[in-house]
């Protein structure tokens, strides 16, 4: 740890309890301690101290940074590991505490990235930061030119406000937002492939709905430079040591 200590959100988001904007949350909710007081928002850790979340004693000194790619079957959740017996990481039966990132839906597959780096998966989340996340989907009737065209132009979608923006402006409505430019590659009579920069929920589907088609079968094989390739259904690899370099290269001024 830093000598001259480290401020207490960096510190849980390090050790893949808590991204930092969840860790604000915890601390003003009196979760978290440090030497047994409650932390205060903007307090350092130093050497020594003993930090608890929930009563769970946390450490983040010499943590093996673990990235996983996971091929997500259908019928699973991502939710917490108690939360649900859908849950990822109750079929997963991994030791480490990880982050998913970027959820799947329960009727969709495919590579999900799991992480006990919260630095690394809170920026690779980020929509501003415009990565790449590539999909194959097949809807319920042929596509048409103009359906190809409009997806990928932006599509309107209502979104829920952010806790954040309620509490602010006392402003529960939904917005309509259009979704970013989007690659789209039709590649066969009813079947596609995507793009996409942002993660909005459901994002895909409703991007169809918007046109009148229904997605059947939705599963991504691509997050930013990690494929999916031929990993079997229900199973994981550790990253490459490139392909854990090249990530994190492409993430190196997404931290925040």
């Amino acid at each position: 740890m830093e000598q001259e200590g480290i401020r207490i959100n960096k510190y849980l988001s390090q050790a893949g309890v808590l991204s930092r904007r969840k860790a604000d949350e915890a601390i003003e909710r009196g979760e978290v301690l440090i030497n047994g007081r409650p932390a205060e928002s903007g307090a350092k850790v130093m050497p020594g101290d003993k930090v608890s979340y929930k009563g769970e004693t946390i450490s983040n000194d010499e943590k093996e940074r673990v990235i996983l790619a996971y091929n997500k079957p259908l019928g699973l959740v991502c939710t917490s590991k108690d939360a649900d017996k859908d849950s990822i990481f109750r079929k997963l039966d991994y030791p480490d505490m990880l982050y998913y990132v970027g959820r799947l839906d329960k009727n969709s597959q495919g590579l999900i990235l799991l992480t006990n780096d919260g630095e690394l998966a809170n920026a690779i989340q980020k929509a501003r930061n415009n990565h790449e996340k590539e999909y194959v989907v097949r809807v319920d009737k042929p596509l048409t030119a103009s359906f190809v065209k409009g997806m990928m132009a932006g599509v309107p979608l209502e979104i829920e406000p952010s806790r954040e923006a309620a509490l602010e402006d006392n402003d529960t409505e939904k917005k309509v937002r259009i979704t970013k430019k989007c690659e789209v590659e039709q590649t066969g009579k009813n079947t596609f492939r995507i793009v996409i920069t942002e993660g909005i929920n459901r994002q895909i589907r409703r991007m169809c709905e918007h046109f009148g088609y229904r997605v059947t079968f939705l599963k991504r094989v691509r997050v930013m430079n990690i494929g999916l390739g031929n990993l079997p259904t229900g199973q994981y690899r550790k990253l490459t040591k490139n392909e854990e370099a090249t990530l994190r290269r492409l993430c190196r001024n997404d931290y925040s």
